[in-house]
């Protein structure tokens, strides 16, 4: 049975936008959406500022109550729950994800910082949680049927990466746009003359191993178009240019192996700050 969709609620724009993607999503899944704020734990000596502190409108049950009614006036059949949490926000987002099918966050441009915007709190979650990671900017509109973009390594394919994608392009009913990007070797900043040739000489080589890559892919998904894209040079750049008239991006990060965390990598910090478009960190092994 498919689960909720967890959102991640403080009150502000970005945070409201993610609702609405959220909103969106679970109609596609046929499920609901349960909307988390987690409190930062207080020490009992702050309680008696705290209560007067409580009041304030991103805290506050009100917001969520609210927040659950507007989406259920825009998506009419839409099960929304709410719920406050008071463990924090890192280890309330992070627990509440794991009862869900994905998690949704705001997000901001260039990485600003505020409540549970693309931060400390959202790049700790996203680093560590096992369920899939989707961060939403407000006031940015997505193709509604744009290609699902998804950054992927032909020689190191990860089936949880590009079946998420695949899946999400099922429901979408629209394509797949499977990017991989060669980075370019030192050498081939030395002179001018050697990067052309460099990239005509690459280039159909790779796009022959991405092809078959996907032939299983296009046999299990056969009612969904799969392009494959090769760039050389920047993975980061050339990822977020070619979600420009995606729906989503999807990329993939490795689970954590020690006690100590994960680390989200830089090919896909880079997306998740310069997306234009609602982007899906997806764990793997």
């Amino acid at each position: 049975m498919t689960r909720s969709i967890v959102v991640g609620l403080d009150g502000t724009e970005q945070a409201k936008a993610a609702a609405e993607w959220a909103a969106e999503e679970a109609l596609l899944r046929g499920t609901d959406v349960h909307l988390v704020h987690a409190k930062e734990p207080v020490p009992e000596a702050a309680l008696s500022l705290v209560e007067r502190e409580s009041e304030e409108p991103w805290a506050s049950r009100e917001l969520m109550a609210r927040t659950a009614g507007d989406l259920r006036e825009r998506h009419p059949g839409l099960s929304v729950t709410s719920q406050v949490l008071s463990s924090g926000p890192v280890p309330g987002l992070v627990a509440a994800a794991e009862e869900g099918d994905l998690l949704a966050l705001g997000s901001r441009a260039l990485g600003s910082v505020a409540g549970y915007l693309l931060g400390s709190v959202g790049l700790t979650v996203a680093g560590v949680v096992q369920r899939p990671v989707v961060f939403v900017r407000a006031g940015v509109d997505s193709a509604p049927r744009g290609p699902v973009m998804v950054g992927a390594d032909a020689r190191q394919p990860v089936d949880s990466v590009l079946g998420f994608a695949f899946e999400e392009a099922t429901r979408r009913r629209t394509q797949v746009l499977v990017v991989y990007v060669q980075q370019l070797p030192l050498h081939a900043g030395m002179g001018p003359a050697m990067v052309p040739d460099f990239r005509l000489s690459m280039v159909p080589e790779i796009q022959r191993s991405v092809e078959v890559m996907l032939e299983p892919w296009r046999a299990k998904y056969p009612d969904v178009e799969a392009v494959a894209h090769v760039g050389v040079g920047s993975a980061g750049l050339e990822l977020v240019a070619a979600a420009r008239d995606a729906s989503l991006a999807v990329v993939g990060r490795r689970t954590p192996r020690s006690a100590l965390g994960g680390r989200i990598g830089s090919v896909a910090h880079a997306v998740l700050h310069h997306s234009p478009v609602p982007v899906a960190l997806v764990p793997h092994d």
